[in-house]
C-alpha cells in the first residue's frame, strides 16, 4: 500500500516516532497513555526484536527509570526478569578480583542500604536483559492500539511551518505536527533536519555474553577497570550474569568468532575464578564503541531521542538511562503543551525539552568520555590519580551517596514519570 497517511487535523497522528527501540517505544506508550496518537516506524518487526539472537545485551536500569515503566503499567511484566542491584564493587588493577582480597586503595563499594531512606527501599538499579524489556514494551504497545509500521524505513523527511512529512522507502507518506528521531546513531530524521553530530570512535569493542555463576551473586555488580578497558559482571535472574568485556578491536573480533571452548579458556585465563567460576551460556555479541553527540536536540518540527541524540560508551551503563530520561521529559513537555492548547511541534515547545535535557546530556557524555580515557590505560601516574580519587570517594559517605543517587537517576529536576507519577 502506498499514498499519504495524513496527520491531524482529522483522525491522523500527533507524533511520528522513527525507531521502535526501547526509548522510542517508551515514548510512544507515554504519549498514548496521555491521549495523544503516536505512530512507530522501524525496519525490524517487534517479533524479530524479541529473538535471543537479535540483542544479547542486558541493561542496568536506574531505579527512577524503572519507576517510569511502573507508571506506564509495565511493572508486572518486567518484575520476573528484573534483578535488583544491591551492591556495586569497583576495582582498578591489572587483574580483576582485588575487592575480594581485602581493603585496597583502588577499591570502591556502593551499597543500596546507604540510600534506602531516600529511595523508598529501591536498589541501586535493576539488571534486565534487553529482549525482556522489548517484549514487555511490544505487548503494551499492541494492547494500547498504537500503530506500528514495520518493517518500514524512513527514506526522507521535510519540515514545514505546520507539519513534518516523513516519506517511507516504499513511498508511503506520513504527516504530523512533530517527528521524533529515535532510530539510533544513523538517524535519518536527524540528518534530514540538518542537525550535525560530533564524536569519535574508540579503539575498543564491547564483547557481550551471558554466563552462569558457580556461586550465588547476591545482587552484586562487579566493575573492573583493566588496562585494556572496563570489564563488568552484571547480575541477572537465575544466578546468571551479563558479561561486558571491553577489548581492543582486533581482540574483540577474534573473541566473536572463537568457539565456545576457546572463549571459555580465554575467560578463565584472563579473569581467573575469583567469583567461583563462570560458565558461558548463550551466544557472543560484539559492538563497536564510540561517542556521538548531536549538535542540537531539536529543530523545527523535530526532536531527537536516545542514540540519535547521544551515543555514549557503556562504561557506567548510562546510555539507555539517558534515553529513558529523555523520553520522560519529552512526553511531559508535549502532554503539558497539548493541554494548554499549544502546537506541540513548535519551536517554543520543543525548546523546553532541549533546555531540560541539554546540560545533563552534555555533562554525562563528557564524563563518560573522560572515564574511558582515564581508566582504559596502564599509565603509572594516572593509576595513582585514579587510586587516590577512588579512595577519597570510598571514605566520604556523602560522596558515595551522591554518586548512587546520580546513577539511580534521582538527582535534579525529574519528570513526573521518573518520580513514578502518571502524566
Amino acid at each position: 500500500m502506498s499514498g499519504p497517511l495524513k496527520g491531524r487535523p482529522g483522525d491522523g497522528f500527533d507524533v511520528i516516532i522513527a525507531g521502535a527501540g526501547i526509548a522510542g517505544a517508551t515514548l510512544a506508550l507515554s504519549l498514548s497513555r496521555a491521549g495523544l496518537r503516536p505512530v512507530l516506524i522501524d525496519p525490524v518487526v517487534f517479533d524479530d526484536q524479541l529473538a535471543p539472537t537479535f540483542d544479547g545485551r542486558a541493561s542496568a536500569i536506574a531505579y527512577a527509570a524503572f519507576r517510569q515503566w511502573r507508571a506506564l503499567g509495565l511493572g508486572e511484566a518486567l518484575a520476573p526478569h528484573a534483578q535488583r542491584i544491591e551492591q556495586i564493587l569497583v576495582t582498578d588493577g591489572r587483574t580483576p578480583g582485588a575487592a575480594t582480597g581485602g581493603p585496597s586503595p583502588f577499591f570502591l563499594r556502593f551499597d543500596s542500604a546507604e540510600i534506602a531512606d531516600r529511595s523508598d527501599g529501591e536498589p541501586l538499579g535493576y539488571l534486565l536483559e534487553n529482549r525482556h524489556i522489548r517484549a514487555a514494551l511490544a505487548a503494551a504497545v499492541k494492547a494500547a492500539g498504537i500503530e506500528v509500521l514495520a518493517p518500514a524505513r524512513v527514506a526522507r523527511a521535510t519540515f514545514g511551518p505546520r507539519a513534518a512529512e516523513v516519506t517511507l522507502a516504499d513511498g508511503r507518506v506520513l504527516s504530523a505536527p512533530l517527528a521524533v528521531g529515535a532510530e539510533g546513531r544513523g538517524s535519518v530524521i536527524r540528518t534530514q533536519a540538518g542537525i550535525g553530530a560530533i564524536g569519535w570512535d574508540y579503539p575498543q569493542t564491547g564483547v557481550v555474553t551471558t554466563v552462569r555463576m558457580a556461586r550465588p551473586h547476591q545482587g552484586v555488580a562487579h566493575e573492573h577497570f583493566l588496562p585494556g578497558g572496563p570489564f563488568a559482571i552484571l547480575p541477572l535472574t537465575g544466578n546468571r550474569a551479563s558479561l561486558v568485556w571491553t577489548e581492543s578491536t582486533v581482540r574483540g573480533a577474534a573473541l566473536k568468532t572463537a568457539r565456545p571452548e576457546i572463549f571459555q579458556a580465554h575467560l578463565d585465563r584472563r579473569f581467573g575464578d575469583f567469583l567461583g567460576g563462570l560458565t558461558l551460556e548463550g551466544p557472543i555479541f560484539t559492538y563497536p564503541l564510540s561517542l556521538q553527540l548531536a549538535e542540537r536536540l531539536v529543530a523545527p518540527r523535530v526532536a531527537l531521542l536516545g542514540d540519535a541524540a547521544h551515543g555514549v560508551h557503556p562504561i557506567a551503563g548510562q546510555g539507555l538511562n539517558l534515553g529513558l530520561k529523555g523520553a520522560a521529559a519529552l512526553a511531559e513537555v508535549l502532554v503539558d503543551a497539548l493541554r494548554l492548547g499549544e502546537d506541540i511541534g513548535s519551536e517554543v515547545v520543543l525548546e523546553r525539552y532541549a533546555a531540560w535535557r541539554r546540560f545533563d546530556t552534555v555533562t554525562l557524555s563528557a564524563g563518560m568520555d573522560a572515564f574511558v580515557r582515564l581508566f582504559s590505560n596502564d599509565n603509572p601516574l594516572l593509576r595513582l590519580v585514579r587510586g587516590a580519587g577512588m579512595a577519597a570517594v570510598n571514605r566520604i559517605a556523602p560522596a558515595r551517596t551522591f554518586f548512587m543517587q546520580e546513577a539511580g537517576g534521582a538527582v535534579g529536576d525529574l519528570p513526573r514519570l521518573l518520580r513514578g507519577d502518571a502524566l
